[in-house]
């Protein structure tokens, strides 16, 4: 059933249509500017992405590369006795920005990446290829914690310009279309009233 169907041809009725065509309208300007913000925000975060994604792989290809040389000169055990050498855990902290009302993923990292005598491993009887593979990966590990902050600020603001979109699409196709209709009507049924009530007027002065 349409909305014009269920109102009251009325003058007040009529004023309270308006104001709500008028703040709907005023609704889906804000929302359209929220989409188009978000969207721009989008492609610069997955530039972003696309970037730190080629980082990964090239990086992840020279940790196993570094490593393979570490055992083959060194030895698996010296390579796995030093990796077990490490005591002292990176830190990570989670916050969150607010971008356009979607608060996404703000990751800060200490610890990671670390001098040669902060590995736990003594210096002397390690070779610096033990030191290339600790430092290639520790590269490694913080990109990847930046790629999960990204990762999902990407898929927040996905969500956020999806819902943003159905928002803005119910207003312009459905919801003001409707209390225009509605308004119309209601325009239209007044102004036949009032000719009625003239044409009776008129008919009354005449007897």
């Amino acid at each position: 059933m349409a909305l014009k169907d269920n109102v009251k041809p009325t003058r007040s009725e009529l004023l309270e249509l308006k104001k709500k065509i008028k703040l709907s309208e005023k609704g889906h300007k804000l929302l359209k500017m929220k989409r188009d913000t978000l969207i721009l925000e989008f492609f610069k975060v997955l530039n972003r992405a696309k970037n730190i994604r080629a980082q990964l792989v090239e990086q992840y290809r020279t940790g196993e590369r570094k490593i393979s040389v570490a055992m083959a000169a060194e030895g698996v055990i010296k390579v796995k006795s030093a990796a077990f050498a490490l005591r002292d855990n990176p830190q990570i902290r989670l916050e969150g920005k607010n971008v356009m009302g979607v608060v996404v993923p703000l990751i800060e990292s200490r610890g990671i990446r670390k001098k040669v005598h902060e590995r736990g491993y003594g210096i002397i009887g390690t070779s610096s290829r033990i030191d290339e593979a600790a430092a290639a990966y520790e590269q490694l590990v913080e990109n990847i914690i930046t790629a999960a902050e990204v990762e999902t600020t990407i898929r927040k603001l996905l969500e956020e310009i999806d819902r943003t979109r159905r928002r803005v699409n119910a207003l312009e196709f459905k919801v003001i279309p409707e209390l225009s209709e509605a308004a119309h009507f209601i325009t239209l049924r007044l102004e036949e009233m009032e000719r009625d009530n003239i044409f009776r007027l008129k008919r009354f002065k005449n007897r």
